[in-house]
């Protein structure tokens, strides 16, 4: 009697259901912040344990400021040379230190929230438990490498270049961010600069002497007007400043102010002609004896589809409705790892993780029932990419 590996698989992953939860109640009760590299690094452990535990081969790649990066390599039958299937995801949140104390796990009525659950604890479990199954039952002839990044969250700065080297050469790409509250899938994400930055003035005594002083405040605020009218809906282009901060009292001209800034846009957009006009807004002189300067700046590729990677959503489609569920792709005004991947040349398909929504804010949530299946749909889909 010939072997149903796929059936194997997908019963591994359904008995193994209870073991994913607990791992996403412990790695979300842990703050990892992508500025906390101490956080971070413990989830890194965890799952490292998790996958040596299971006889997966690992390696850390340690890193300085951020949190250290991970890889689990299952080998494949058509051996180590062969095109290789790239799971993907990363370790750290948007959120503070202190916030699991403050809101920790919880599960009512089959969702779950907390910190980072869905973006993307959830979907790194998933691909923990996806290599954990191919390593035990086998039937996987492409080598198959799962990713765990630190620093996604302000644009992977020091893990870009390690993820660029994952996916090159890779035949598949399935980045685990949060499946759309749809249920669908991401096949185009935006573009995206990331850039904080600082405006110097003069000070002086806001009474005695308002004319010898130059304000930073004003200085930023023409510009944070400046900058927002880059908005160009029309085109997918949106420009915000999202945080200020400046001055020292309230009878001082101030003489400090620094801001950060996000700017999305689409692949048709000519990122560089715009952040041209970004840095002369910031660099400018926009109030007389004030200078600024740009102190980071991070940069998001856009996700975008080819006919490979449409290839590749026809096969996960086709794997989901093996299961009874019908999913599609869709865009979203998102940034991801995933346009690292994709401008490698690597099919890349993004938002694979579980089901979930609301993330970044005190409202995030995972919907519990579609751990197994969507994992369940990235099992499949490897192994009818195992058949090109």
């Amino acid at each position: 009697m010939s072997r149903d590996i796929g059936a194997e698989i997908l019963a591994w992953l359904k008995a193994h259901e209870q073991e994913m939860l607990e791992l996403l109640e412990r790695v979300v009760n842990i703050d990892s912040g992508s500025y906390n590299k101490a956080g971070v690094d413990k989830v890194c452990e965890i799952f490292r344990e998790q996958l040596e535990a299971s006889g997966i081969s690992t390696t850390v790649f340690p890193l300085e400021e951020y949190g250290n990066c991970l890889l689990a390599e299952v080998p494949g039958t058509a051996g180590p040379d062969a095109p290789h299937v790239l799971l993907l995801g990363h370790m750290d949140t948007v959120f503070p230190d202190g916030t699991v104390a403050q809101r920790p796990y919880k599960v009512e009525n089959g969702i779950a929230y907390g910190p980072g659950v869905a973006d993307m604890k959830a979907g790194l479990v998933m691909n923990t438990f996806v290599a954990r199954a191919f390593k035990e039952l086998g039937g996987n002839k492409a080598p198959i490498r799962v990713f765990y990044t630190g620093d996604e969250e302000i644009a992977s700065p020091a893990s870009r270049e390690l993820t660029i080297k994952m996916a090159t050469g890779a035949a598949t790409v399935l980045n685990a961010e949060p499946g759309r509250p749809s249920g669908n899938v991401v096949v185009r994400r935006k573009g995206a600069f990331f850039i904080d930055f600082e405006v110097e003035g003069v000070a002086a005594h806001a009474g005695v002497a308002h004319e010898k002083g130059a304000s930073a405040i004003d200085a930023i605020a023409r510009k944070i007007v400046d900058l927002h009218q880059l908005t160009d809906r029309s085109m997918g282009v949106t420009a915000n400043v999202g945080t200020v901060q400046g001055g020292v009292s309230v009878n001082t001209v101030a003489p400090y102010a620094k801001g950060q800034l996000d700017v999305r846009f689409p692949q048709e957009v000519d990122s560089e002609a715009l952040h041209q006009r970004i840095m002369h807004i910031i660099e400018g002189e926009s109030v007389p004896c004030t200078c600024a300067r740009v102190l980071r700046e991070g940069r998001f590729l856009p996700l975008f589809e080819t006919d490979a990677s449409r290839e590749l959503l026809a096969d996960y489609k086709r794997a989901a409705l093996e299961l009874g569920i019908d999913v599609d792709g869709e865009a979203t005004g998102g940034s991801a790892d995933s346009g690292l991947t994709s401008a490698t040349g690597a099919p890349t398909l993004c938002a694979t993780g579980p089901v979930g929504g609301h993330a970044h804010t005190a409202q995030e949530y995972c919907h519990l029932d579609t751990i197994v299946p969507r994992a369940q749909m990235v099992a499949l889909t490897i192994l009818a990419r195992d058949e090109l």
